[in-house]
């Protein structure tokens, strides 16, 4: 019984460590996308707030919303909304 919790145990750390992988690689393509599109310094607190989020789904959409953008701003104004 032991040994079924601990393999049980090492798979939620193994899901918990590709989710987060997963998450962090999807910020890291919105500031990749943001620093190509409006020269986004890695200082810009928009980054800060991007590497707070913590759900896959929603860094996804903020993803295609640094893609299809207009401005900068206007990412900001998304953004905003999200949190809000």
């Amino acid at each position: 019984m032991d040994l079924l919790r601990e393999s049980s145990f090492a798979q939620y750390l193994t899901r918990q460590g590709i989710e987060q992988g997963i998450e962090q690689g999807l910020r890291e393509s919105i500031l990749a996308v943001l620093e190509v599109r409006f020269d986004l310094p890695p200082s810009h607190p928009y980054a800060e707030r991007i590497a707070n989020v913590d759900d896959a789904q929603r860094l996804k959409a903020l993803h295609r919303t640094a893609v299809q953008v207009s401005g900068l701003d206007a990412f900001g104004q998304l953004l905003d909304e999200e949190s809000g």
